[in-house]
């Protein structure tokens, strides 16, 4: 029996995984989300196909979800690591969304950071998207390379793996997840097309600022 409070933040989750999948996002049962509570992390249980999966499949990690203890009737997501060690870290992160999305998993595997060939990489808190060095799925070295990825940045590449997409919520994790596949594609596309111009360090500093005064879901709403 899942406690009442919680009912609707579990069922976001859901709602955000089924979206994920029917956009092209995110494919099969790969990818996870979660969101900081009072009480501890809920995140996606492992391998539950999400049409599948109801309010109580989703796992609490009490506390910093560090303990390793869990609340629920299946295994927390293989990556369960990042998702912690990221809230411990990060004041400002109240929702991860994991994905392997085509285009970012595609330049993932080429295991080089995004330069500034868009304004829309300001949204992410700087001048590129950096791509973490590649380490098992699950691992505490792939949780230590995704936070030294994300250093003052709320989305990174994974090498040959996937995204990670941060925000002061759902809604603005996912808003970030989409708009850094869109960035990949576009890169991609450029990128077969010649060598894309780069937004000078000045340009991008103006970008940020004017963000930051409201653009789409920024500053968290």
């Amino acid at each position: 029996m899942i406690h009442k409070d919680t009912t609707e933040l579990r069922q976001s989750i859901i709602d955000a995984c089924l979206w994920m999948n029917s956009s092209g996002l995110n494919q099969g049962t790969s990818g996870n989300i979660s969101i900081r509570t009072l009480d501890g992390i809920l995140i996606t249980p492992s391998s539950l196909p999400y049409d599948e999966t109801r309010p109580e499949d989703i796992m609490l990690l009490p506390g910093d979800g560090l303990s390793g203890d869990v609340v629920g009737h299946h295994r927390p997501s293989s990556e369960w690591k990042f998702h912690a060690d990221i809230y411990k870290a990060r004041e400002d992160i109240h929702s991860v969304v994991h994905t392997h999305s085509p285009y970012a998993t595609a330049l993932s595997m080429l295991r080089q950071d995004i330069p500034s060939v868009h304004y829309m990489i300001g949204i992410f808190g700087g001048d590129s998207i950096r791509c973490a060095d590649y380490a098992h799925y699950g691992s505490q070295t792939l949780s230590d390379n995704a936070l030294i990825a994300l250093k003052d940045r709320t989305a990174c590449l994974l090498g040959t793996h996937g995204m990670i997409a941060c925000g002061g919520d759902l809604k603005q994790a996912m808003w970030r997840a989409g708009e850094l596949e869109a960035i990949c594609q576009q890169y991609h596309l450029a990128c077969q097309l010649g060598t894309p111009h780069l937004l000078t360090a000045q340009q991008m500093r103006e970008v940020r600022e004017r963000m930051a005064t409201g653009y789409g879901v920024w500053p968290n709403q």
